[in-house]
């Protein structure tokens, strides 16, 4: 079998392989890379040592049976038998995404037992499910996004081998599946990186340390190290799709950006294995160029999620307006309207949290609405609350409101995106928490999250402790809870929302331009017309007196008893309640 690594700044390489070594070659047509060939199988266990330096697993590692800092195993790929080989894939336009974390989607925190509930969400509706990051972590359980070995699968959750049969169980139930990909930085417990190569830059810095290399001396390897482990996952685990974290952390002043060379190999791959492909982005930057195609000189990323739709549909159920919230809570039914219409919220506008103004127009004839992500809840706006509270917990009193977000969301020009246990307003929280084995760090993550906190008033003891197994096993799903009330109810409404989307082809339409939005702050309901389509929520605790216009002929969709809008369109909306009419 051939190894090889990429090493440019060691003056010797050794491989050691199942007990035995050899000294790799340098390879006269790839500067910096070492090679050589050595008896191996698949689960062969190797790693390399540079000069006299310890044996490291190998950056491009497939599977780290021990962990970060064990030694690495060869996978052979092809031993999988395939059940659903000739899966077409699904394209974005049409999805709805369902966020979900293995190590809590179910109490035993494996691929398998997760596989086994996936049932759940072909009865719920949706299209994909996107989890989150599954490299090789520190500890059992974890967020993820302190992953290493790019290439590799965390060992706990079932390994390379238990991915593939979660791919392959989600595909026999007609779900694409979408993984959540950490490229702007690394660990920082077992990041061997730094040992191997310039993977990292001082020329740039980050919230985690030193910038990701992709500019500076060395950076042509990085990128493609960058590229090919996003290939890898598309291509060896046959997965529908990838959303990138933070890009606004890429930082690239190179002409051809990262992420276009990016984009452009996903497409490529695309077009070689005859299935859609796609790249979600997570950006900060309100930046129409992310989401705009190459041919128009955008970066041709396929989405992005959009966090001011969640900050507008946040301060509107809930009333927050502290943090990145206060400019949304000023008038919050304006600015979920603004991004009903326009995708963005900050699009050049002042951004109090920031200091500054924020934000491009989108070009609504250029950029069509499933280009962004539209959710009410996601494992960061809920896990990155003091005590990860969720809605249902905010809302706990007001089923009315949850119902309200949950039609916002599933009817809107946008892709929706739900996170697990949103469907049926779980009773359990979802805190942040970490597994870290080496005590100092663990420490360290522990007095920070507590500080952080702090700051706002929190006393100690009410913050979770993230090291303390108990916060983990707080945040897995009750399993019990959407067979009973009041979490029946709340399912049934998103099943029924969600068939409505699937049913009625104006409610995909991805034009945000032909979206007209009506609202009264003051009485605090909202109205929007897409198409045929007529959407109706009243925030209020009263009734509300909200005129359609042309009179919609039937409800499709009511949360409580309501009559269709009299002869002059006047819709007569309980207090807290939401609906869905359809106007022919």
């Amino acid at each position: 079998m051939q190894f090889e690594v990429w090493a440019p700044q060691a003056g010797r390489v050794t491989l050691q392989c199942d007990g035995a070594t050899r000294a790799l070659e340098r390879d006269p047509e790839r500067p910096g890379w070492w090679s050589g060939q050595a008896a191996a199988r698949d689960g062969s266990r190797y790693g390399f040592a540079l000069d006299d330096g310890p044996v490291l697993p190998d950056p491009r590692s497939r599977r780290q049976p021990d962990g970060p800092d064990g030694l690495s195993a060869v996978v052979d790929h092809g031993r999988h038998a395939w059940r659903t080989p000739d899966w077409p894939g699904h394209p974005l336009p049409g999805a709805v995404l369902y966020e979900l974390h293995v190590g809590t989607y179910t109490r035993e925190g494996t691929f398998d037992a997760a596989a086994a509930r996936l049932e759940h969400l072909t009865g719920l509706g949706v299209t994909h499910v996107e989890l989150m990051p599954v490299c090789p972590f520190p500890g059992r359980h974890g967020w993820g996004y302190d992953g290493v070995s790019l290439w590799a699968v965390h060992e706990p959750y079932g390994g390379p081998e238990g991915l593939k049969r979660f791919v392959d169980r989600a595909h026999e139930l007609g779900l694409g599946v979408v993984l959540d990909v950490v490229h702007n930085h690394l660990g920082p417990s077992g990041n061997h990186l730094p040992r191997f190569g310039p993977y990292f830059t001082d020329t740039h810095h980050t919230p985690w340390g030193s910038a990701v290399n992709l500019d500076a001396p060395g950076s042509d390897e990085v990128r493609d190290f960058l590229v090919g482990s996003a290939l890898a996952w598309l291509r060896d685990y046959r997965l529908d799709g990838l959303r990138l974290d933070a890009v606004h952390a890429l930082v690239d002043t190179r002409a051809r950006h990262f992420l276009e060379e990016l984009s452009t190999a996903v497409d490529a791959l695309s077009a070689d294995l005859g299935r859609p492909l796609f790249l979600i982005a997570e950006s900060d930057l309100n930046d129409p160029r992310l989401i705009t195609p190459r041919a128009e000189h955008g970066l041709g990323l396929h989405a992005q999620w959009s966090d001011d739709f969640h900050h507008a549909l946040h301060a509107a159920v809930t009333g927050e307006s502290q943090g990145y919230y206060a400019d949304f809570a000023r008038a919050p039914l304006a600015a979920v309207a603004k991004t009903l219409t326009g995708g963005y919220f900050h699009d050049g506008t002042y951004s109090s949290f920031r200091g500054r103004h924020h934000g491009r127009p989108l070009d609504r004839t250029r950029v069509a609405g499933h280009r962004l992500l539209g959710y009410a809840q996601t494992h960061d706006q809920v896990g990155n609350r003091a005590q990860g509270d969720r809605l249902s917990g905010l809302l706990a009193d007001a089923p009315g409101l949850l119902a309200c977000a949950a039609t916002l969301t599933l009817t809107a020009p946008f892709t929706p995106m739900l996170f697990m246990g949103e469907e049926w307003a779980a009773g359990t929280p979802w805190q942040f928490f970490t597994d870290h084995t080496d005590p100092d760090l663990a420490e360290a993550v522990r007095r920070g999250r507590r500080r952080e906190f702090a700051a706002h008033g929190w006393a100690e003891e009410d913050v979770p402790d993230p090291q303390d197994e108990a916060t983990r096993d707080r945040s897995c799903l009750d399993w019990s809870e959407p067979e009973r009330e009041p979490h029946a109810r709340v399912l049934a409404w998103y099943r029924r929302l969600i068939a409505l989307r699937r049913r009625l082809p104006d409610l995909t339409d991805p034009d945000l331009a032909a979206t007209r939005v009506a609202y009264d702050e003051e009485a605090r309901w909202l109205a929007f017309r897409r198409g045929d389509v007529r959407v109706a929520v009243n925030l209020g605790t009263g009734a509300a007196a909200i005129p359609l216009g042309t009179r919609p002929a039937r409800v499709l969709a009511a949360w409580e008893p309501v009559e269709a809008p009299d002869e002059d369109g006047l819709l007569r909306l309980p207090g807290r309640s939401c609906v869905v009419l359809a106007q022919s």
